[in-house]
């Protein structure tokens, strides 16, 4: 089993969430998330996601790093040390810069992509290959960082009817990506945390190679003005992967739990 798609079935299931063209409503400087990620009874890992801030040409802009790794038996067995990063505008989430650092039982990659907005073009630096290659993209494209963003505050997401999809693209190894989110209905879902009201969503991924089949991705999304995700399961090709919120702090908005009835 190539465990290396693992957390990229992660970031991809991460994208599903509410995009206002103001500034964003659902999530701010200081956000930071863990996850924790099971293949199977088996726990695999663990990823984690922190939005902070930086400057660009004076300008403060939204800088995400995600990380995500194996332990334990996991780690002994496949090494898996992720690293991503993105930095976007604070006001249209449209990115300027990221990166990808991985190394995935061997596997490993090191990229960084220049945008630049005014021609539709990402300058794609290769380091490990010691090659740079320029892009053609479409006006609107995200990186797979950015996508978790801007899709958090799209308009559309709380006036889904069933069965509907929201369309992206986005920028994923040196090629554009075709993303749908096809909303699936409402569920109160028991967490850690609490019972909390949730959307629930699936991404269209290509079947075949990684997936079973084009939805075999689930993700609940809070339902409630931070669109967090909770819990993301994923039917791989060999064996199925759950991934459960483990940890948060630096919510813009109350997270919303359920309170139960005192049966005493």
């Amino acid at each position: 089993m190539k465990l290396r798609f693992i957390f990229f079935a992660l970031l991809l299931s991460l994208t599903a969430a509410k995009q206002k063209p103001s500034a964003p409503s659902a999530y701010d400087v200081g956000e930071w998330f863990k996850f924790r990620i099971h293949y199977g009874v088996v726990n695999a890992g663990y990823a984690t996601l922190e939005l902070k801030e930086a400057t660009r040409n004076n300008k403060k802009v939204f800088y995400a790093v995600g990380h995500g790794f194996t332990s334990g038996m996991s780690r002994f067995f496949f090494k898996v040390d992720d690293h991503y990063q993105s930095q976007f505008d604070k006001e249209t989430t449209k990115p300027y810069q990221y990166l990808r650092k991985i190394d995935e039982g061997g596997y490993t990659k090191n990229q960084e992509g220049f945008f630049n907005q005014d021609k539709n073009t990402v300058l794609v630096k290769d380091y490990k290959n010691k090659t740079e290659k320029t892009f053609n993209v479409t006006e609107n494209v995200q990186d797979i960082v950015s996508s978790f963003y801007y899709l958090r505050n799209h308009p559309k997401i709380d006036k889904m009817e069933v069965g509907e999809s929201i369309s992206m693209d986005m920028f994923f190894d040196d090629e554009i990506y075709k993303f749908k989110l096809k909303y699936i209905g409402r569920e109160t879902l028991r967490t850690k945390f609490g019972k909390v009201k949730t959307m629930i969503f699936r991404p269209i991924v290509q079947s075949g190679r990684v997936f079973k089949e084009q939805e075999s991705l689930t993700v609940w999304i809070s339902d409630d003005e931070n669109k967090i995700p909770l819990r993301i399961k994923a039917s791989l090709a060999v064996g199925s992967l759950k991934a459960d919120l483990e940890a948060f702090k630096g919510l813009k908005n109350p997270f919303m739990i359920i309170k139960e009835k005192n049966n005493e």
